[in-house]
């Protein structure tokens, strides 16, 4: 299955770089992001690449390479999902601030708007591909919302997590540790597994593309972010063991992250972890425990 045209629903920090990064290493494709935030839409199809609406350091090259060759951003968002054969969703996924859930589980309201968009709009075949990061079996229900509302159309749903760092997301995509694509196990689900090996292959060596279930997909980014924030906790802590025995945390950080079962990547002692994603996908995964009854 050669996959000819992408649509993306989401131009923020994860959607636009990740398709901008992919248009131009598949010139042969035609790539869409789509946002109904015209003014962010806008910011990306200004001629000043100094007004991008996203600052990574080269952005601003990828986009001006291939952007109005075969990488466009509109708002048309329902020509773009019918045109495409293979549609990324790549919106928030908050924590939930009302309801069952409140203040621990993602808030699927935007992945859920997506879905019924897909199934209203498309009229052939799709593949539908997990960007956001989303609790593990999420697929289940927008693969429901699809074959519930939708036209008659066969739809593939994938799983396709981004692990990306602010201020080197350009490298993590252009040399990305691994590329993670999870899928159904049937003939039809391993065909759409293989068309997005095949894009990600044009510049991402095979041994680094992993294939796996859906479920596994889903949870590996939950999991991944839940073992970093963890050492950087376990690092802090012991920073205060340190100050109370005369020990140095810098030197023990670097003693321990020597270990080659260990590594020294997230052992600087700070004030704790932030951002947008670890204290989220640490809630989620707990709310997911307790949900299914584990403690």
């Amino acid at each position: 299955m050669k996959i000819k045209n992408i649509c993306c629903i989401g131009a923020g920090y994860v959607g636009g770089p990740t398709m901008a990064v992919i248009a131009q290493k598949n010139p042969d494709i035609i790539v869409t992001v789509v946002d109904v935030n015209a003014k962010r839409i806008q910011d990306w199809n200004d001629p000043d690449l100094t007004k991008l609406p996203i600052y990574e350091p080269g952005l601003d090259a990828v986009v001006s390479d291939a952007r109005g060759r075969n990488l466009f951003f509109s708002t048309d968002v329902d020509n773009a999902i019918d045109t495409a054969e293979m549609i990324f969703i790549s919106v928030n996924t908050p924590t939930k601030t009302y309801g069952a859930g409140k203040g621990m589980a993602a808030d699927l309201k935007y992945v859920e708007l997506c879905a019924r968009q897909i199934a209203r709009v498309a009229t052939t075949d799709k593949i539908v591909v997990e960007k956001s990061t989303l609790p593990v079996k999420t697929a289940e229900a927008i693969q429901s919302i699809l074959d519930n509302t939708g036209n008659g159309v066969n739809f593939q749903i994938l799983s396709n997590p981004e692990f990306l760092a602010e201020g080197t997301a350009m490298r993590d995509l252009a040399m990305p540790d691994r590329v993670l694509i999870g899928g159904n196990q049937t003939k039809e689900g391993k065909e759409a597994i293989n068309a997005l090996v095949a894009i990600y292959s044009s510049w991402v060596a095979k041994e680094n593309i992993l294939t796996t279930n859906l479920w596994s997909s889903e949870l590996s980014k939950l999991t991944a972010n839940a073992f970093l924030a963890q050492r950087i906790s376990s690092i802090n802590s012991l920073s205060a063991l340190c100050e109370a025995t005369g020990a140095n945390v810098s030197e023990v950080a670097k003693a321990i992250g020597m270990d080659s079962r260990i590594g020294p990547k997230f052992l600087r002692a700070s004030v704790g972890f932030g951002g947008s994603c670890f204290q989220k996908d640490i809630l989620n995964l707990v709310y997911i425990s307790k949900s299914l009854g584990l403690r």
